[in-house]
């Protein structure tokens, strides 16, 4: 069976995976990059982005599994689009044209509408689905591959919650965000359900690894 992974999720000291007042030209909200700045310096990104340069380590190490063996993605309504997007029939994603995913992309939301095929291989389907359910859909859709848990905050909350995340890497900023959507609310004692590591960067952030315990 395909594990349910989660990559490169970045939070705050104080535990926001992002900030307060999210909008369409503030997709992060009041957070803006700030969670996000040091996978921006690293060489994946600056590669990605057609640019020289860049920083490795782990750092570099890392964000590089974002697209190795994955098959399906499930996300959040709100990492899909700004508040009310369902609203707009026009909102095809903050990504453009050809979305960076590549494969088949399970959107939570109570507002289900047709698929939309993208440019690159990703097809955006809309569920009003529980956590299993999504996940057992994006499983098939894997074909063996693993399936991404994309965020944002909540969603990868209520997948810890329902005892399906297999591995997931948490990236702990060195910031304080003060508000916004926390990730670690109501998942007391979840390092008893995982082997759990932990390893610091030059860039000052701590990279969390979370492994199931007994795969």
């Amino acid at each position: 069976m395909s594990l349910a992974q989660v990559q490169n999720f970045a939070i705050s000291l104080d535990g926001f995976g992002t900030g307060e007042g999210l909008s369409r030209d503030r997709p992060f909200g009041h957070a803006d990059e700030s969670l996000h700045e040091w996978m921006f310096e690293t060489r994946w990104w600056r590669e990605r982005t057609g640019r020289q340069g860049g920083t490795g380590g782990i750092d570099d190490a890392l964000v590089r599994q974002h697209d190795t063996g994955i098959g399906a993605e499930i996300m959040g309504a709100g990492k899909y689009g700004f508040p009310g997007w369902q609203d707009d029939p026009d909102w095809k994603g903050w990504w453009g044209s050809s979305p960076p995913f590549h494969t088949p992309v399970f959107v939570l939301t109570h507002h289900t509408r047709p698929p939309i095929e993208m440019e690159g291989g990703t097809t955006f389907h809309f569920i009003d689905a529980s956590p299993a359910e999504a996940l057992a859909m994006a499983r098939e859709a894997a074909k063996g591959q693993g399936v991404r848990i994309g965020g944002g905050a909540t969603v990868v909350r209520d997948f810890f919650a329902a005892g399906l995340v297999d591995h997931a890497h948490v990236a702990v900023v060195p910031i304080l965000l003060g508000r916004g959507v926390r990730l670690w609310d109501g998942l007391e004692a979840l390092e008893q359900s995982y082997e759990i590591e932990a390893v610091s960067s030059p860039s000052r952030v701590t990279h969390l690894r979370f492994t199931r315990r007994g795969l």
